[in-house]
């Protein structure tokens, strides 16, 4: 059984604050410390559970956050960027379930440093409002891959919870708006994870596969006009708004690379 990890950083317990998230900040190291933790906990958990492969895609900013020295021996790391499918690179076909730990909701909703990708757009498919969880699954879906595990704070599970079909949530904190939370022990989260873990793969044949339905429809509106000017330059954008794009396709891989590329086109505007 293989197994496909994106690892995020901003839904990991003990980590609240933007000044926790990038190498540069003083907090960065003990965050990183604790994201690895989450991440191995559901390493382990998938191993116990009969995997027997699993590859760990570094997924939060510059993507090279996680120190292969201190992953577990098992598993094999894809780190740095840019890569073409981004939090998502090395999906394909041959994996059998899909983990997203660390993550976050969406942008405008109270969850933990909620945000989309850059934190500058919110983001709708076939008119359903998602987050990273739903833009990054339905490419999961695309090659018939199951998202079976996520984790994240309390906003994070009810939303991937209503969007993802049989997905395991495992909550890691509790918000008390955008930047404080409620949160265990780490050591306590942890152990959850690892038994969401092994849980999400003993339950894989009633999960599901995240499919949009095809033509998709995605809508992407910016925080500025001037970013979605920016984006509407890309062949195939309709403007149908002051800060909104739309982009139409047949294929989710190609409307998922389309909303690569809007967003560093548009920049923070």
């Amino acid at each position: 059984m293989k197994v496909f990890i994106s690892a995020d950083l901003e839904g990991t317990a003990g980590v609240v604050q933007w000044d926790q998230t990038s190498a540069s900040d003083r907090d960065y190291p003990q965050a990183v410390e604790l994201m690895t933790g989450e991440v191995n906990a559901a390493i382990d958990g998938a191993f116990s559970a009969g995997a027997t492969e699993v590859i760990v895609n570094d997924s939060h900013n510059t993507m090279r956050n996680l120190r292969p020295l201190e992953l577990d021996r098992r598993a094999k790391l894809l780190s740095g960027g840019p890569k073409r499918y981004s939090m998502m690179e090395g999906i394909d076909e041959s994996f059998d379930a899909v983990f997203f730990t660390g993550y976050h909701a969406m942008l405008g909703t109270r969850g933990v440093l909620s945000h989309t990708y850059w934190g500058s757009a919110s983001v709708r498919v076939n008119d359903v409002a998602m987050g990273e969880y739903g833009v990054n699954g339905a490419l999961a879906g695309r090659f018939g891959v199951p998202v079976a595990l996520v984790t994240g704070d309390d906003f994070l599970c009810a939303q991937a919870g209503a969007l993802l079909p049989g997905v395991t949530a495992v909550q890691t904190k509790t918000a008390h708006g955008r930047y404080a939370a409620l949160q265990e022990h780490p050591e306590i989260v942890r152990q959850r994870i690892r038994e969401g873990a092994a849980k999400a793969l003993a339950n894989l044949s009633n999960v599901k596969p995240f499919r949009p339905e095809s033509p998709v429809r995605m809508e992407v509106e910016f925080v500025s006009a001037t970013q979605a000017d920016l984006a509407s330059r890309i062949p195939g954008t309709e403007r149908i708004a002051e800060r909104t794009v739309r982009y139409v396709h047949q294929d989710y891989e190609s409307v998922f690379l389309w909303f690569l590329v809007a967003g560093t086109v548009a920049g923070n505007g």
